[in-house]
């Protein structure tokens, strides 16, 4: 009876021992460090922590200055679910788009029951405007009940917003920024510098050359009051 259970026992203990190896083995092999990023990347969806990893973004008006409406029609296929966009086009999930940009926020689009968030918004569909909501509704109007996360390529919500704007609204487009004023600071420097050297250039051109007589101005004072 006692070689029975020994025997018994010491299965059960080759078999714990077997389980710890083969479970020490299986870690090494399937063992791989933890990524940088979590997760992988969703088109459409804003990534986390801002666009562009905090890179500038080219103002709206200089985006629109170069857009394709082209693309912005093939951008606006993630909307179609969603939106129409021909003139009386009915709403679905969401409202109707033709003739948006430039109408008033939240107002109209043949009763639409828009949220209470977006009507607290108001003003218009500018363009800066729909840039901004098109990166993010939720931020541009916290509660909105568009789900959509955004677009998180500048040149891609330019396009769209052309595109939208040639669909009955064709608002003049706003003036793309004077080229000086997207000057880079190398630039701005050197023109500082060369700025200043004409500056010094004029200012050589009143000092009298070296070894010149100077003349003393209080001594013409006092020979003027004599002649007097």
């Amino acid at each position: 009876m006692d070689d029975r259970a020994n025997t018994i026992a010491g299965w059960v203990l080759a078999g714990c021992g077997a389980a710890l190896g083969l479970s020490i083995l299986s870690g090494m092999a399937f063992h791989s460090e933890r990524p940088e990023k979590m997760g992988y990347p969703i088109e459409g969806v804003e990534a986390e922590g801002g666009e562009g990893g905090g890179e500038a973004v080219e103002p709206i008006a200089a985006r629109l200055a170069k857009a394709d409406a082209a693309h912005g029609a093939d951008v606006f296929k993630k909307c179609a679910a969603c939106h129409t966009d021909n003139q009386g086009g009915p709403n679905g999930i969401g409202p109707n788009l033709w003739e948006v940009v430039g109408d008033k926020i939240a107002t109209g689009r043949g009763g639409f029951a828009f949220s209470d968030a977006l009507k607290s918004v108001g003003g218009a569909w500018t363009f800066d405007a729909l840039d901004s909501w098109l990166t993010s509704p939720r931020k541009f109007a916290n509660g909105t009940k568009m789900t959509f996360a955004g677009l998180s390529n500048p040149q891609d919500r330019a396009d769209i917003i052309l595109y939208l704007n040639q669909q009955g609204s064709n608002l003049p487009l706003p003036a793309a920024p004077a080229a000086d004023e997207a000057q880079p600071a190398g630039e701005q420097a050197a023109e500082a510098n060369a700025t200043g050297a004409e500056t010094g250039d004029l200012a050589n051109q009143a000092t009298p050359a070296a070894g010149a007589p100077s003349v003393d101005p209080n001594a013409a004072v006092e020979a003027s009051k004599q002649e007097d």
